[in-house]
């Protein structure tokens, strides 16, 4: 009878040589996310040789509270005047007021929690990174404010007075003569243009930056620039100070680079859009675009061009314009399809469909030229505007009705249309003062704020009577619900007292995070260091298979992204071995196969397939622990949950996807001889 060959067929070696390189490339792309340093500096050799400037890759882990440094504040919310059945709610409604508060002092990833023991009610405010912990403490305790606000009818900016025309022509006057003291500066022999700012001392309080205007030759607030610098060489600072209304500023600019071989065009094109293009303006399919399109490009000639763009094309205006680019223009302010088809096209000609986001287009190219452009880094001396001076009315103003009037918000449904609406009830003061309000606005909008932030804005349909109304296209039954607790929270706000606070300093987070680390890469050392000495070769694959787990969970933690606490810390590290632990089983399995004089191919099919019932049972009880502390929990358990969760589901990938790959690949080559790498005793007889 023929012997079997230990040799994989070459279609199995050629498939598991192409998942071992796309398993490589998953490991050098999430590898790069999780660790970028060393394609950072790749990318800065290549700006540095090439003269390129492509950027950083930067994202960062988001730490918490216990690593990052900040403060935990805890407050007990006195719910003693509240329905036990409404107060679950209204601690919504705080958290959701503490969050919009927090939010404003720049706080990253802050953490508000309610949690409830027995009759206590309790808030939990993590703010990771604070400085001003006294800020926090005042900002949260305020009560929210409730405004409601009408329409200012006075909404221009009245004229300035004879006092503020002259502070307006002093602050210009003293703009522009630090503007002229930065041009001489700048021209001065060996002149260093970035520094002429700070080489000035003191500014007296005047906005001025220094800046890459970049190539200003499409730009038509800079044609004075242009016009004078575009015959002169690189490094030459222009000899006059120039004042651009729209950018309001005083402008010193020097030539950087030139680009003495830049085209520009002269043209037309005809647009038939479809629906769900950009701009939205076309009944047409896809398909019956393209077909009308194509019958154009059959009719078009550059004698009937232009009556063929003012009688079909879709842009608006083209029935004025006959489709004209706007006279000679870059091909770079298009965009990118259309841009590469024009610019390649011959002068005459009439170019194929080009596709872009807005439809279908065809280009009639009329003509080309050579236009050089210049690159300028420029000095501004910003200029004060009359607006600093005299601000422009608000678009509201306050009326008397506040949070103080409105006893309740509800969540309803209106029975005729279906739709989700909010209930509003204000006592007898609020009653009268909202009749007045939209009476006198009927078919306008009254604005609602919290906190300074408007929340709706409504459009009064009729006078309403009787301190009740209702807002509509509130959106959907979230929203709705959001919005409710928003109005409850600024007119019905529960008193919260601080009961205990802890800070964490950035020193004792940095402490901690490396010490972190330190475990990790301890425990990471002693699994690797037992697996190779155990299992030899196919603990070396579940190290390897290790490193694409870690690059893995880094590049999840970062995407999603986890805040990383200690307890997240510890699941991580407690999945490295619940990752090792499935090739434990595997290994295991695969000894006792080669004692049965498998060959070695076999054994790990076996092997992996006799494994994979343990392997999941084990993976699937650690994942349904991990739900139930992350949805019964607080916040510290939570994050132990989630990482070790996270950690978990791709440790089952990388245990048995990748290093079945890995082994697979391993079987195929020469290293497949060697018994001992196995833990094999003898050859296989053949």
């Amino acid at each position: 009878m023929p012997k079997k060959s230990n040799t994989p067929p070459i279609s199995a070696t050629k498939t598991a040589r192409q998942r071992a390189a796309w398993l490589l490339l998953l490991f050098l792309v999430t590898g790069t996310i999780a660790y970028p340093d060393p394609a950072n500096w790749l990318i800065g050799q290549v700006n540095r040789i090439a003269g390129t400037k492509f950027g950083d890759i930067h994202m960062p882990f988001v730490l918490g509270l216990d690593l990052q440094g900040g403060t935990h504040l805890e407050y007990e919310a006195d719910v003693s005047k509240v329905a036990p059945a409404d107060r679950k709610e209204s601690l919504n409604g705080v958290r959701d007021v503490i969050e919009r508060r927090v939010n404003t002092l720049g706080v990253s990833e802050p953490l508000v929690q309610t949690t409830q023991n027995g009759d206590s009610w309790r808030v939990t405010v993590e703010l990771a990174g604070i400085k001003d912990i006294n800020q926090a403490i005042n900002l949260i305790g305020e009560t929210p404010i409730l405004q409601f606000k009408e329409p200012n009818d006075v909404t221009s900016t009245p004229p300035l007075t004879a006092d503020q025309q002259k502070q307006l022509s002093d602050a210009n006057t003293k703009e522009k003569a630090l503007a002229d003291k930065a041009l001489a500066a700048a021209l001065k022999p060996d002149a260093d243009f970035s520094g002429v700012l700070a080489s000035l001392g003191d500014l007296g309080g005047i906005n001025a930056t220094t800046s890459m205007a970049g190539f200003i030759k499409s730009n038509e607030n800079a044609s004075e620039i242009y016009n004078l610098g575009k015959n002169a060489a690189t490094g030459t600072v222009l000899n006059k100070v120039f004042d651009v209304p729209n950018e309001n500023a005083y402008l010193v600019a020097k030539v950087v680079a030139r680009n003495d071989a830049a085209k520009e065009v002269e043209g037309a094109h005809i647009l038939i859009s479809y629906q769900g293009a950009k701009g939205g303006f076309s009944t047409l399919t896809k398909d019956e675009a393209l077909a009308k399109i194509k019958e154009l490009q059959k009719a078009a000639t550059p004698q009937n061009f232009a009556d063929l763009a003012k009688k079909n094309s879709q842009e608006p205006g083209a029935a004025d314009s006959a489709g004209d680019l706007g006279g000679w223009v870059s091909p770079d302010t298009f965009v990118q399809p259309f841009a590469d088809e024009i610019a390649g096209q011959k002068p005459g000609t009439i170019s194929d469909v080009v596709e872009t986001e807005y439809g279908y287009h065809l280009i009639y190219k009329k003509a080309e030229r050579i236009a050089p452009d210049i690159s300028v880094q420029v000095i501004a001396i910003h200029k004060t505007a009359a607006s600093d001076i005299q601000p422009p009315a608000d678009q509201w103003k306050d009326t008397e009705l506040t949070g103080k009037q409105l006893q309740s918000a509800k969540l309803e449904y209106d029975q005729r249309l279906g739709t989700v609406q909010v209930a509003l009830q204000f006592d007898d003061e609020g009653a009268k003062l909202f009749q007045d309000i939209t009476k006198r606005n009927v078919g306008k909008q009254v604005a609602i704020f919290l906190d300074g932030q408007i929340i709706s804005d409504p459009v009064v349909q009729q006078e309403i009577i009787g301190g009740k109304a209702v807002i509509t296209g509130s959106g959907d039954v979230t929203e709705a619900q959001t919005l409710a607790r928003r109005l409850n929270a600024g007119a019905l706000p529960v008193p919260i007292k601080l009961i205990a606070q802890q800070t964490v300093g950035p020193t004792l987070g940095a402490d901690s995070l490396q010490r972190s680390l330190a475990a990790g890469f301890a425990g990471f050392a002693l699994v690797a260091l037992f697996m190779i000495l155990i299992y030899r070769l196919p603990g070396v694959t579940a190290i390897a298979a290790l490193f694409l787990y870690a690059a893995l969970s880094a590049t999840a933690f970062k995407l999603i992204p986890i805040t990383l606490s200690l307890p997240g810390i510890a699941g991580f590290i407690l999945s490295i071995g619940i990752a090792v632990d499935a090739n434990v089983l595997v290994f295991e399995r695969l000894k006792e196969e080669l004692k049965v004089d498998h060959s070695l191919s076999v054994a790990l099919e076996d092997s992996f397939k006799r494994a994979w019932p343990s392997i999941r049972d084990g993976h699937v009880t650690v994942l349904i622990s991990c739900a139930v502390l992350f949805w019964f929990t607080s916040s510290i358990i939570k994050g132990f949950a989630l990482t070790l969760g996270v950690g978990t589901a791709i440790s089952l990938f990388t245990a048995v996807v990748t290093c079945r790959t890995m082994l697979r690949y391993v079987s195929s080559t020469r290293l497949a001889k060697n018994n001992w790498l196995f833990l094999k005793k003898s050859a296989k007889s053949e």
